[in-house]
């Protein structure tokens, strides 16, 4: 009962890894509208996966407004325990308490994927997925109709458009091994 979180602008190649080792064992997809979300929505049907947040439009206009984390861990209170849990330690291995320290100060400072403006939108796609996963039936049709579309994203797929679209480079033949003599 894996359902996975992706959002605007995560890089492609954590995308191929999704689509085909999680996605094709039926994984459910949380996420914001971003190109790899949108190709699985037209693949397998907007209903079977769970969008929330803003879209990449909504995003460069929040940066151009002038986009402030911190404003919303100070305003959102469950977004505020969040991230002083996280940075307190409480989830580090003992002996490793400032381990996400980087991490927290970061999403206060910069969060150039704006996680904390979607924080919201998120927890309420959350209480979807758990109110489908009571609905175990409609759970499991969720998760066939994901495998079912699975095949446009394997990995032969991937890297062949990579290698043309993005490095520029021809995919060749391979010759064919000698032949070796067999034993009688």
């Amino acid at each position: 009962a894996w359902c996975v979180c992706m959002c605007v602008g995560l890089g492609v190649g954590v995308r191929a890894w999704v689509f085909f080792c999680v996605q094709a064992n039926g994984a459910l997809t949380i996420g914001t509208l971003d190109g790899a979300n949108v190709e699985m929505s037209e693949e397998m049907g907007r209903e079977n996966i769970f969008v929330f947040g803003m879209e990449v439009d909504d995003v460069n206009a929040l940066h151009k407004k002038g986009y402030v984390p911190r404003q919303y861990y100070e305003s959102i209170p469950v977004l505020k325990r969040v991230l002083d849990q996280v940075r307190s330690g409480e989830f580090s291995l003992p002996g490793n308490e400032t381990e996400f320290h980087g991490l927290v100060d970061n999403l206060l400072n910069h969060d150039r994927f704006c996680l904390l403006a979607d924080f919201e939108a998120y927890l309420k796609s959350q209480d979807d997925v758990s109110a489908l996963y009571k609905n175990q039936d409609a759970w499991h049709r969720k998760a066939v109709l994901n495998i079912a579309a699975a095949g446009k994203f394997s990995s032969d797929r991937t890297i062949g458009e990579y290698a043309r679209d993005i490095w520029g480079v021809e995919s060749f033949k391979m010759p064919p091994a000698p032949a070796t003599a067999t034993a009688v």
